[in-house]
């Protein structure tokens, strides 16, 4: 199926009428939870291991809102790096974020993305928002060593990337219930095929996990944030 990331963004039929804002697949007995999300309070793990992540930006590039939720990382205990695959490029518009996105080529945004942990250590987790995605997962899935894929505001289907998901490759996704940006049917079944974490979250957001994007939501992404770090330490 194609993506949204590619230029086809679809909402799944009647997924209006679905009530889940949290759903959480168990990889040992392949159950699904339907939870619903408390918005007001956080989990915490005071104990947890250091992980190095990766975060890929979204179509807007590399904002403030971005930096502001890798820093949100580091103070949960974890190394980010930030490869920027805009070559400095940031837009306030997702429209004209995603024009210079097409325009620059989605391979040259993955082959960037590669490029930019070709150095670094290959037990790491790969992160990313929406347009990231594209190189977090394709690293996720290609590249021996990798810990986890944390992925926000989509998923893709595993087969763009040479599918199955690898066995032993942790999966955490996040995305708004009703986002018209991402593929849903397409995301569900990645975290089904992973026996990883898919929570949805209320309303039709897409980047609700930036501060600056316009579409932010505080209370879904401390959310966000906390079960992300959960998510991390248990690797």
């Amino acid at each position: 199926p194609a993506s949204s990331l590619l230029g086809l963004p679809g909402v799944l039929p009647g997924h209006s009428k679905e009530r889940a804002l949290g759903i959480c697949k168990s990889p040992t007995s392949g159950t699904v939870r339907v939870r619903v999300a408390d918005l007001g309070l956080a989990h915490q793990n005071k104990e947890r291991p250091v992980t190095h992540i990766v975060l890929f930006h979204h179509a807007l590039g590399l904002t403030s809102g971005v930096r502001r939720f890798a820093d949100r990382l580091r103070a949960g205990g974890h190394e980010v790096t930030l490869p920027d695959l805009y070559d400095g490029a940031v837009f306030d518009d997702l429209d004209a974020g995603v024009a210079h996105a097409e325009a620059t080529g989605f391979g040259t945004i993955i082959e960037r993305g590669v490029a930019a942990a070709a150095d670094l250590r290959a037990d790491v987790v790969y992160a990313g928002m929406s347009l990231g995605v594209m190189p977090a997962q394709k690293l996720a899935q290609t590249r021996p060593g990798a810990r986890g894929a944390l992925l926000l505001h989509e998923g893709i289907a595993s087969e763009n990337f040479g599918g199955p998901w690898p066995a032993g490759v942790g999966l955490q996704v996040h995305v708004a219930e009703l986002d018209p940006w991402c593929e849903l049917a397409a995301t569900r079944a990645l975290g089904d095929e992973a026996g990883g974490e898919l929570f949805l979250y209320p309303g039709d957001a897409h980047l609700f996990t930036d501060e600056g994007s316009g579409e932010y939501d505080a209370a879904a992404t401390d959310l966000v944030v906390d079960r992300s770090l959960a998510f991390l330490g248990q690797l």
